[in-house]
């Protein structure tokens, strides 16, 4: 991808599934990364895995404080922030009536609250520099709605929402904002629902055209372009890639 070689990326979650996918395809593009997530034993082989080029950090997606302090510590190793990508997240999976409010909490804070606070801790130092690319992970389940997963569902539609109305925002400093939504991938995340419910999970492959689960990689591959100056002219927009689950 053009213009990615040296530039800085900070990627939440990037201890396993598409976090971590989306890490090691942006150090293959040439970029220096900040491999963040809860589980720093991840995220260190995340960045083993890169290189010298890389650095983990141990960072709670839930606190601005925390991203704020993971920002500045991803820039005293690194350099500036120039690409940002939360793929931090956490559901789930039961009927709506079935859950408790703890797990709303839960997810709420995690998936939205955290993608919420990522990107205004990235924003100073990219406003000051003029310059910047963001990517939200959310779902296709934030297009049109997942049974089992309503308020997982709630949450990824309002990354949309939020991410189109801070593109607005930050526009005229020149920083560009994306949403990526992945149908079912191939995650430990996933390995667990279908697990738990292997009726779900043949059911989801038998809906999907494609016959098949996303890979990580697939999902970072979008990532990589969208961040990319392939894409300098994109900003506010929701790519699914779902294998045509989802076609809207």
């Amino acid at each position: 991808m053009r213009g990615l070689q040296d530039r800085v990326a900070l990627v939440t979650g990037a201890a396993s599934g598409i976090g971590r996918a989306v890490a090691l395809r942006l150090a293959d593009e040439g970029c220096r990364v900040a491999a963040v997530d809860l589980n720093l034993e991840g995220a260190r082989a995340t960045a083993v895995a890169i290189g010298d080029s890389a650095c983990a950090l141990r960072a709670d997606v839930s606190y601005l404080s925390a991203m704020r302090e993971a920002v500045a510590a991803a820039e005293s190793a690194l350099g500036p922030l120039d690409v940002l990508v939360s793929c931090a997240g956490w559901d789930r999976v039961e009927p709506f009536v079935e859950s408790a409010e703890e797990t709303w909490d839960r997810v709420l804070t995690i998936n939205l609250k955290g993608v919420i606070a990522c990107t205004r801790a990235a924003l100073d130092g990219m406003i000051d520099r003029g310059a910047g690319a963001i990517v939200n992970i959310s779902s296709d389940a934030g297009r049109v709605g997942s049974s089992g997963e309503v308020v997982y569902s709630g949450a990824k539609a309002g990354i949309i929402g939020f991410s189109k109305a801070v593109a607005r925002e930050v526009a005229r400093h020149h920083i560009r904002v994306n949403v990526v939504c992945p149908g079912p991938t191939d995650t430990p995340m996933m390995e667990e629902t279908r697990r738990a419910n292997p009726r779900l999970g043949d059911a989801l492959l038998k809906a999907i055209p494609f016959r098949r689960l996303a890979r990580p990689e697939e999902v970072a591959a979008a990532v990589a372009f969208l961040v990319s100056d392939d894409a300098a002219y994109i900003t506010g927009q929701t790519l699914s890639v779902s294998g045509g689950l989802t076609m809207v």
